[in-house]
């Protein structure tokens, strides 16, 4: 008689612990993940008119989207080290303007940030402009006809934005490395600028990777309010198709959707992430 191979079961018949552990260490989180996309799937294959053409009709909202997000991430990150670096300075005025930025642009909401950079700052460069018409007539004249890229505007906005709060995420990264690691550092020899490089950033970067994480999801998140400068992003083009078939359940349930697959698997990158540095903190 043949033995069949596998893992070993329980004398009761169930799961043997090999199986019971190797469940425990999948996240099953991916399950919400998989039922959601299957979801989609479904709504796409069983009503192809409307839900298939919606999300055919998304797809360069889509890639806008991300792009949007990608971009505006990597000025973030390095706005935010710039920031934290601010923060933590021993020179009063250094301090002061990263203390400074961090704070009111904290106060202000993205959408009026968004808002302000796209509609309002044209009129204040105009302005500047007109005023060194006399003295710099090119500079003037470039400067008056200044137009706002609708897609320069929505990187600006929100790079400013959650620069701030990422300033906020390295300081505090850059404050939990014990004294002791700087000490050693410049006791070997280091300079202030060769010790954060080599010895307190690694080890600051590793501590802070889930809530940059966070940032990226909720970056991801918030980039639908750029579709109130003229991007035409995954938001606006959901409404795009709304207006044009009113069909407004359908459409926005596939715009929730495709954003919620988007976030949850960010979201469980982010656990694997954290769950493989955890041990090196």
């Amino acid at each position: 008689m043949a033995v069949k191979k596998g893992l070993p079961r329980s004398t009761k018949g169930g799961p043997g612990p090999e199986r019971r552990a190797l469940w425990e260490r999948l996240d099953q989180w991916w399950l919400l993940f998989l039922g959601v996309a299957l979801f989609t799937v479904y709504l796409a294959r069983s009503r192809p008119d409307p839900y298939l053409r919606i999300l055919v009709f998304l797809r360069d909202g889509l890639r806008v989207t991300v792009g949007v997000t990608t971009v505006s991430f990597v000025f973030i990150m390095l706005v935010g080290l710039i920031g934290g670096l601010g923060r933590i300075s021993k020179v009063p005025l250094i301090k002061g303007i990263a203390s400074v930025y961090v704070e009111i642009i904290r106060g202000i909401p993205l959408l009026v940030q968004l808002m302000f950079i796209y509609y309002a700052s044209p009129i204040v460069i105009r302005e500047l402009g007109l005023k060194l018409a006399n003295s710099w007539p090119t500079l003037s004249a470039r400067l008056v006809a200044v137009k706002i890229n609708p897609y320069g505007a929505a990187v600006v906005g929100l790079t400013i934005c959650y620069g701030a709060f990422m300033s906020e995420i390295f300081r505090a990264g850059i404050e939990s490395i014990p004294k002791g690691q700087m000490e050693a550092a410049r006791s070997l020899g280091m300079g202030y600028i060769k010790a954060m490089r080599y010895v307190i950033l690694p080890q600051a970067i590793r501590t802070i990777l889930p809530p940059v994480g966070n940032e990226f999801i909720s970056l991801l998140k918030d980039s639908s309010l750029v579709s109130v400068v003229a991007v035409a992003d995954l938001t606006r083009r959901g409404r795009e198709f709304m207006a044009s078939t009113f069909m407004p359940l359908e459409t926005w349930l596939m715009v929730a959707l495709v954003y919620l697959l988007m976030t949850l698997f960010l979201s469980r990158v982010v656990a694997y992430v954290e769950e493989r540095t955890s041990y090196y903190r």
